[in-house]
């Protein structure tokens, strides 16, 4: 039996049996548009008849060097003229023709980033049977040029602004502001002149036969997924490219034809804020391509309400059909044709960040789906965004009053950004991934061709389009802070500048863009930490918090940051770094003359001066996080980094003695720089550190357990509930724990007995040595909690330094696909992973009671988060700013595991 390339919509129920009867395998099989034409034409709402090319004969036709599947074309042809049965019209027939549009559809939506043609089938003899049949010239002929306008630059390669100068000359001449106020007249010399220019570009004529045009439009979809924009996009959206386009081919539907037609796009809630409430683009006598190019001025959805109450009625109703069916927000597009009112697509909407979490938080709270599925559809990048700069109120206020303030349009895209103008997507991406420029993408409106440039921009601005337009649906899927429809601003590209009511910006020039209310702002605004306030993300992560069994702590080494950590949701501390707390100006002087003291008693001096620091320092730590444990890392780095740089000193050095006017500071100097070659070791990272300097250094680290258990006792005796978890860092062997951990314990005991109370407090270490990792049953019969310092442990893992790395050769091993992901971003699970599960076993198997976190970076990471779920760690800690996405994705991991057992039931 030959394989079935084309469905009908009405074959929606073959479709499904052939993807195995599962809805996601017919849209992989359809694409989502061509599934969900199918799937409305099933539920008997106004559908155009039409039929779809799966993406499986894409596929097929690019393996096979751009040739068709056998069989596939005259499926096509086959499936036409069921078509023709249904419409009652005849494809090419001069007397009742029949016109089609040819649309691209994925997987996976990809708004305008492969290619449609409308109005296929017109040519010189079925434009004259149109005009008798439908007596509305304007129409057939705005039609006409429509086609040879997208034909010639979809199929046939001709550039866009070929057409557009002829448009744009026109337009100026008749003194009009929008294409479809031209003559007839004009619009038949339009469409002749636009001939021309197909010939002249590509020594071919514009084809008159319906099925060429047909046919090579298949092919120009085909071709398309692999074209640049689209590979960009699947990049940028983690799409993957083995997919395939399908191609939609359907009974075209005419919004240009009076007064009582028009079109649109809509969304059935806000997808930029989340307010329930059907929001979108309109034009009367239009086509789509008008709504979504932002070639014209739109009208609100809220128009139409009064252009055309009962089709608005209509709408509104298949709307909450459609809504309550996919339980989902959708994405419609439509068409009213002489007040019969048509659905050429619905699909689920992008959105921002921003509407993502209210409307999955709405729709729970209307029963319509639960809150487990709300709080899968909210993805860590969505609860990313709230923890951005935005911009600082009285820097946005004084702006204001200086009169920086250049114009208002549409706010499709929330966030701050601020960065320096650029005119086109090529220099866009260049300034900002070559140069390291933050920047403004400024166009009249965005094309798919723009999107490399749009992905590298901090911000997109607009002079045309709307809520619905290509810059907008970019911006909203990748949290790119967005403008649009700034009917105010002139965009010359070619001259490199913008002008708005009398002011020229030139490229290069800062300005400031603020997506949530829509505003542009000359030059630079200031920024202010982000803060998690909104209601609805307090509700979801709430929710996330009854689903989640991985506990999430912080890494904070002040009470700034804890108390931060403590707002967004921490549990703990999970790190503490003590060295951090060294480096402060008032304090490092004292630090050293601690490490180049000559004799312990000069030592002693310069670590009593340090113990009272310290204690405030771990004070201030326990009474931000009262009730909740604080993990405190003892001095971890070489003794070296406290002290200048061995290269500077030499420098230092050399230029006293050329100048031998200061013999008192060479002095210092050279016995600075005797000290520190002392010190200087090959390979710091694997020297004298950590552990090590505890033991080699005893009182350093007795001065900090010290000032750890004085501050709790203090703590304590005040009322502040304390839980100090003291963990040594770097540990390779069981015996480096047997000292030090001994003698430090028998310090805690010593302070506790002078304060005459007792707190709650484990010892533990750092698993971050392989050989720690391997030997951890050993280990656990000292240490009563481990946690993974997974950047270290992937360095020595991996026998690699990650700064040299990260700069250098990983970069390639990433685009080479010789390693999948960055193993310094996310866990590597075959290696590090694998180290860190024998590790919890065998941990346990000693000390079952034995708590098991992560401290490095990746405790922030959504993946890694998923991957420590799954060996049954106790907690991840991450910088607090992450605690949020951690905590989300806790929920995640647990609500996965959730659904797997019901899978396997």
């Amino acid at each position: 039996m030959a394989k079935k390339w084309v469905y009908l919509f009405d074959e929606v129920d073959a479709a499904q049996a052939a993807a195995g009867g599962d809805w996601e395998g017919v849209r992989a099989l359809l694409g989502g548009k061509g599934a969900g034409l199918a799937d409305m034409n099933r539920g008997q709402l106004p559908v155009p008849p039409g039929f779809t090319v799966t993406t499986q004969a894409c596929n097929a036709y690019l393996a096979a060097g751009e040739k068709f599947p056998e069989g596939m074309w005259e499926q096509e042809l086959a499936a036409m003229a069921e078509v023709e049965k249904k419409t009652g019209k005849k494809f090419g027939d001069p007397k009742n023709p029949l016109l089609v549009s040819c649309r691209s559809g994925a997987k996976f939506s990809m708004p305008g980033m492969m290619d449609t043609v409308l109005n296929i089938g017109l040519n010189d003899e079925t434009a004259e049977g149109m005009l008798a049949l439908t007596q509305n010239p304007r129409f057939v002929y705005d039609s006409y040029r429509r086609l040879v306008q997208m034909y010639g630059s979809v199929v046939m390669g001709v550039s866009k602004e070929d057409f557009e100068k002829v448009l744009e000359t026109y337009r100026h001449e008749r003194g009009v502001a929008s294409d479809s106020d031209h003559k007839v007249e004009d619009l038949k010399a339009i469409t002749a002149e636009f001939k021309k220019i197909v010939r002249a570009s590509t020594g071919m004529d514009f084809p008159t036969d319906p099925y060429e045009q047909l046919r090579l439009a298949t092919e120009a979809v085909f071709k398309s997924w692999n074209g640049k924009r689209a590979f960009d996009y699947r990049n940028a959206a983690k799409i993957a490219h083995d997919l395939g386009t399908a191609v939609n081919i359907v009974t075209m539907v005419f919004g240009n034809m009076g007064s009582d037609s028009g079109t649109g796009v809509l969304t059935t809630r806000n997808v930029s804020d989340g307010v329930k409430e059907i929001e979108g683009d309109f034009l009367i006598n239009a086509q789509g391509e008008d709504v979504v190019s932002g070639t014209r001025q739109t009208m609100r959805m809220a128009d139409m309400k009064v252009a055309m109450p009962a089709m608005y009625e209509q709408l509104v109703a298949f709307c909450h059909k459609l809504e309550q069916y996919y339980r989902e927000t959708q994405d419609i597009e439509f068409t009213v044709e002489r007040g019969t009112l048509w659905l050429l697509q619905t699909r689920n909407a992008k959105r921002t960040a921003q509407a993502a979490i209210r409307i999955a938080v709405d729709m729970a709270d209307e029963g319509l789906i639960s809150k487990s599925e709300a709080v899968m559809r909210v993805q860590p990048e969505h609860v990313d965004f709230y923890l951005h700069p935005q911009f600082d109120a009285a820097s946005k206020k004084d702006a204001k009053n200086r009169g920086d303030l250049i114009a208002v349009g549409l706010n499709v895209s929330p966030g701050a950004a601020v960065g320096q103008v650029t005119f086109d997507a090529d220099t866009a991406e260049n300034w900002a991934r070559e140069l390291k420029r933050n920047v403004i993408m400024v166009r009249p409106e965005t094309t798919p061709n723009d999107v490399h440039g749009m992905l590298a921009a901090k911000g997109i601005l607009t002079s045309r389009g709307g809520r619905t337009s290509h810059a907008a649906l970019v911006a909203r899927q990748f949290g790119i802070p967005a403008v649009v429809g700034v009917a105010a601003m002139e965009v010359d590209v070619e001259g490199r500048q913008a002008r708005v009511n009398g002011q020229v910006y030139k490229e290069g020039d800062w300005i400031s863009l603020d997506g949530t209310t829509g505003e542009i702002f000359a030059g630079k605004i200031g920024t202010k930490d982000p803060d998690i306030d909104d209601p609805y993300l307090l509700k979801l992560l709430g929710w996330a918090d009854e689903f989640r069994t991985l506990g999430v702590w912080a890494n904070a080494d002040y009470p700034v940051d804890a108390r931060r950590a403590r707002k967004f949701g921490a549990e703990g501390i999970g790190l503490t770094r003590t060295e951090h707390m060294f480096f402060e100006t008032h304090r490092l002087p004292t630090v050293q003359r601690m490490i180049l003291a000559k004799t312990e008693a000069e030592r002693d001096e310069a670590l009593a001066k340090l113990l009272p620091f310290q204690r405030e320092d771990f004070d201030g730590l326990f009474r931000a996080m009262d009730g909740l444990p604080v993990t405190i890392r003892l001095i971890d780095p070489p003794m070296h980094e406290f002290l200048p740089s061995q290269e500077k000193l030499l420098v230092e050095v050399t230029e006293l003695r050329m100048r031998g006017n200061s013999p008192k500071e060479l002095a210092e100097k050279e016995s600075l720089l005797a000290s520190v070659e002392s010190m200087h070791e090959a390979n710091p990272m694997l020297g004298l550190r950590g552990v090590r300097l505890g033991i080699h250094f005893p009182s350093l680290t007795r001065m900090q357990v010290r000032a750890i258990f004085e501050a709790a006792c203090d703590c304590a005796k005040g009322g502040v509930d304390v839980h100090p978890k003291i963990m040594i860092p770097l540990t390779s062997h069981i015996n480096e724990l047997k000292v030090q951990q001994t003698a430090l314990e028998d310090e805690a005991q010593k302070v506790m007995a002078e304060k005459g109370i007792t707190v709650d407090y484990q010892f533990g270490t750092m698993i971050e040595i392989p050989r720690a990792a391997l030997t951890a049953g050993q280990i656990a019969e000292m240490a009563q909690f481990f946690s993974f310092g997974t950047n270290d442990l992937t360095q020595m893992t991996y026998g690699i330094s990650r700064d040299d790395a990260e700069k250098g050769f990983l970069i390639e091993y990433i685009e080479k696909k010789i390693l999948p992901e960055n193993p310094f971003a996310t866990i590597d699970p075959d290696g590090v992973g694998q180290l860190m599960d024998m590790a919890v076993k065998a941990g346990r198997a000693t000390r079952p009671s034995l708590d098991v976190g992560i401290c490095g970076e990746h405790g922030g990471d959504p993946v890694s988060v998923h991957l420590c779920h799954r060996i049954g760690l106790n907690y991840v800690s991450c910088s607090p700013f992450r605690v949020p996405i951690a905590r989300l994705a806790a929920a995640h991991a647990a609500l996965a595991d959730t659904m797997k057992v019901k899978e396997d039931k």
